[in-house]
């Protein structure tokens, strides 16, 4: 622009207008004389930006077709808590004005020029879901074509509602939309169509999106329903922007870590259940899960309950079990050396079921009712009976215990055994529920 002018032109020409009001027109042809000095005279088009209050349209009856098309250039945040998408669009608004028109050949080849919008109608385009007021910058201008075409082009900085599904958080895709309508305009007056087609849009988005950051864009669709308000119909075009959440940052700050931390809880079964090391090992792994998702507890989404929260939750639970299932042991080895109980006849007849013939001296015991020296068989070294109950065997303690024909070091050494059973028993039920676990979750997450 030039002087100030809303035009620009530096050409000797001679421009046609062209009026058409209701019942008449009028045409004026311009002197261009000048132009290419001091630019185009606003003043020869004064008619024209008078009518910029009115819908620019010969007749009224004849509703007005808005071409609508968008770039999606940045997706600048998506808030879980809110349920706001924040984007960035340039936004392209395409109409035709009757009432301007010209020969290009008449004026030196100039087939388009640039006008401010404060001197044209605009369609009261908007966003359906927006939350913000529209911060369109002043001051833009839009392209005139010599048939009368204009085109307006407006950067927008767009935080719509967005209905967010964050169940399968990190793997999660998500379903927004973006609805263009008039809030004036119904169906007889305007009405919405396409700048580009709808690929184009996706492509194009797609190839000049801006961020690197936590989403990408997938594509786009639409959609061309009508909106009912009370008696009025409005036309409207419903784009519907899929996007898919970067899952690299979660997985390694929290898949990883925590499934460290678990595999290393269930290693830890292969440690001795007489060592006094194991409880206190796994206590220490508890403590250390649970400083763990407090420190990441940031990374987690603020609302609803993502199934990542449901696995941290079944990993807390299994080592919690897992440090249970350690005490239990330890009880059951403790009351075996110290004091141990008459042992149930049907407690005793699964031991002997479930024993190899290879390993388990007390079946042996029972059916040959063998002496009173007997080596546990998962206790490190030997050890004799005087050794397994902590002091000497006294006389009443080496004499048969009730009606089982067993000593008391032969009743310590089948709890012993008891307990060592129940211990791979626990842990082959730990493995098997947490690897059943794990690929409930893991089809889950690809589904």
């Amino acid at each position: 622009m030039e002087g100030g002018w809303p035009f620009e032109g530096g050409f000797l020409l001679c421009l046609t207008v062209s009026l058409l009001l209701p019942g008449r027109s009028s045409t004026f042809t311009i002197n261009c004389s000048g132009f290419d000095k001091y630019g185009v005279d606003p003043a020869v088009f004064q008619t024209i930006f008078n009518q910029k209050d009115f819908r620019p349209v010969i007749n009224y009856s004849i509703p007005t077709q808005v071409n609508i098309s968008f770039i999606l250039s940045a997706i600048l945040e998506v808030d879980e808590q809110l349920q706001l998408l924040t984007s960035f669009l340039w936004l392209k608004l395409v109409w035709n004005n009757p009432f301007i028109s010209w020969d290009p050949e008449e004026c030196g080849a100039i087939s388009k020029l640039t006008v401010t919008t404060e001197n044209l109608w605009l369609p009261d385009i908007f966003i359906v879901e927006s939350m913000d007021v529209d911060q369109t910058p002043e001051g833009l201008s839009a392209y005139v074509t010599s048939d009368g075409h204009i085109v307006y082009n407006k950067p927008m900085r767009v935080t719509s509602i967005c209905s967010l599904d964050i169940f399968y958080f990190p793997f999660d895709q998500q379903n927004c939309t973006l609805t263009f309508s008039s809030f004036l305009y119904t169906v007889e007056n305007m009405l919405l169509g396409m700048a580009k087609e709808v690929w184009e849009i996706a492509d194009t988005s797609r190839d000049i999106v801006r961020t690197e950051g936590e989403w990408e864009l997938l594509g786009i669709t639409k959609a061309t329903p009508k909106m009912s308000v009370g008696s009025s119909l409005f036309d409207q075009i419903m784009f519907y922007v899929a996007i898919r959440r970067r899952p690299n940052l979660y997985i390694i700050n929290l898949l990883v870590p925590s499934s460290f931390l678990i595999a290393i809880d269930a290693l830890s079964f292969y440690l001795p259940a007489e060592s006094e090391n194991r409880a206190p090992f796994k206590i220490t792994l508890l403590l250390g899960y649970n400083v763990f998702l407090l420190m990441m507890n940031k990374l987690l989404p603020a609302s609803g309950t993502p199934l990542i929260s449901v696995y941290f939750a079944l990993c807390l639970s299994l080592m919690v079990v897992s440090l249970l299932e350690t005490i239990f042991i330890t009880y059951l080895l403790h009351l075996a050396t110290t004091r141990p109980p008459a042992m149930p006849r049907w407690l005793h007849s699964l031991l002997l079921s479930w024993a190899s013939p290879r390993t388990c001296c007390p079946t042996k015991l029972w059916k040959e009712n063998m002496g009173p020296g007997l080596t546990p068989p998962h206790l490190p070294g030997p050890k004799d009976p005087g050794q397994l109950v902590g002091k000497e065997l006294a006389p009443r303690e080496a004499e048969l215990s009730g009606d089982s024909g067993l000593t008391s070091t032969q009743l310590a050494g089948l709890w012993v055994q008891f307990s060592h059973m129940m211990d791979t028993f626990l842990f082959r039920l730990y493995l098997l529920f947490l690897a059943s676990s794990i690929i409930v979750v893991i089809v889950l997450w690809n589904t």
